[in-house]
């Protein structure tokens, strides 16, 4: 059986988020409510363009473009797609896929055009009636791979004229509603307004799913509570460290209901020792820890947990508990990335607080055109010192053009993590 996906829908007017396409009210930062959509369960996310010029356009792309940047689910892109040019700089903007509308005439071509082109399956086609369907069935086998489905009420009719997988969308909450929909063979997820909605508990939904048979991309994990060695009081604890940068978050605890509670919501959820209570953390402070992985030690007497930190983790506004230091010993960085980091926030930091006689400050006194004209030398440096057979002296310069690359990556307002983030995607 095929997995099926909860898709979520966004909406794009001028760059912002806003509620639907006859609804131009903004509403939550559109980064914060991706990564949300990215932590909770989501599987995937259509975000339709609802520009009318291609100044608005270009701004709608660019904001899909800092969006893939920080997700790791799939996006899907649809709205004022008029050519062969549209489609590219969505896949350029990191999106898997594109949706074109069906209702358009242009389409057709631009379906077959950018199938040929970039690959059937990066084509999604959204259709509002059974009538184009029943005319173009062949056509759409060979060039789209699944289709948006507007009315649910066609389902019937779409299953018996042609196999094409498909997700639809829905204004029912009712579970059954959703479980009958999902037992389709054909169909490969819903989507609908309570998905959108930030107080859906996707992971649950998942869950429920899954114990009525449906596949669906949640936990399922390899231990269960009896596995585990509690301690004396019935308790794991639980060591947390942020997923991206491996930074310790804190130290909690879980008895059997808070392990079983944070499998099937996604989000951390510990026994507190001092209130006698299960508790989700962040439910009080909008601090929510979504779970990435749960890895069990040696002994199967303490949990890993990776998640994603949404704000702070510590109560005094820390954002780790671990800031009271004890002892420290200097040493020297070894850390590819955190070296890279180190440096890039002392160029940083040269700009903000200019220093006198600072090489980096002179060269940001001088401008762009210094910066570029250095780092042009430093490329070539590198390419002559590849010719020496003796590893030292690339290594010199390849070191020597980072240096002078990070200036210009701070001059630009351009971070390692943007970069990282943009290589993951190649």
């Amino acid at each position: 059986m095929e997995t099926k996906n909860i898709v979520a829908t966004l909406y794009l007017k001028d760059g912002k988020a806003v509620k639907s396409t006859n609804d131009f009210t903004e509403i939550e930062d559109v980064y914060q409510l991706c990564q949300m959509y990215n932590d909770s369960g989501i599987d995937k996310i259509v975000i339709l363009d609802l520009s009318t010029d291609d100044d608005e356009h270009e701004k709608n792309i660019n904001t899909i473009k800092n969006v893939n940047r920080n997700l790791e689910i799939k996006v899907c892109a649809g709205g004022n797609i008029n050519r062969i040019e549209d489609i590219k700089k969505l896949l350029y903007a990191g999106c898997m896929q594109v949706m074109l509308n069906a209702a358009k005439p242009s389409s057709i071509g631009l379906a077959e055009e950018a199938g040929k082109r970039f690959g059937k399956d990066r084509i999604v086609l959204s259709v509002h009636n059974v009538d184009f369907i029943f005319k173009h069935k062949s056509y759409i086998e060979e060039t789209v791979h699944e289709l948006y489905i507007i009315n649910p009420k066609i389902l019937d009719a779409i299953d018996n004229l042609s196999n094409i997988p498909y997700v639809v969308k829905t204004d029912s909450y009712e579970y059954n509603d959703i479980l009958e929909l999902l037992s389709r063979e054909n169909i490969r997820g819903i989507t609908g307004p309570f998905i959108n909605e930030t107080t859906t508990n996707i992971m649950q939904l998942k869950s429920e799913l899954s114990a009525n048979g449906i596949k669906m991309d949640n936990f399922a994990p390899d231990l269960t509570w009896d596995d585990f060695k509690p301690n004396a009081d019935g308790l794991v604890p639980v060591v947390v460290q942020d997923y991206r940068t491996d930074e310790v978050l804190m130290l909690a605890y879980m008895n059997e209901e808070a392990f079983n509670t944070t499998i099937n919501l996604g989000k951390m959820t510990y026994y507190s020792r001092s209130r006698q209570e299960l508790w989700i953390k962040g439910e009080t402070s909008g601090h929510y820890q979504y779970v990435k992985a749960l890895t069990a030690d040696c002994d199967y007497d303490t949990i890993l947990a990776k998640v994603s930190q949404v704000g702070v983790a510590c109560h005094t506004g820390k954002p780790t508990c671990f800031h009271n230091n004890i002892v420290k010993k200097e040493y020297i960085e070894k850390n590819p990335l955190k070296v890279l980091e180190d440096v890039y926030d002392i160029i940083k930091d040269r700009k903000a607080n200019p220093k006198e006689g600072s090489y980096t400050n002179y060269l940001f006194d001088k401008g762009i055109d210094k910066i570029l004209k250095k780092l042009g030398e430093e490329s070539t440096e590198i390419v002559i010192a590849a010719k020496n057979p003796d590893p030292e002296e690339i290594k010199y310069e390849i070191s020597d053009f980072l240096y002078h690359c990070m200036v210009l990556m701070v001059e630009k307002g351009v971070t390692w993590e943007e970069i990282t983030q943009e290589l993951s995607q190649r």
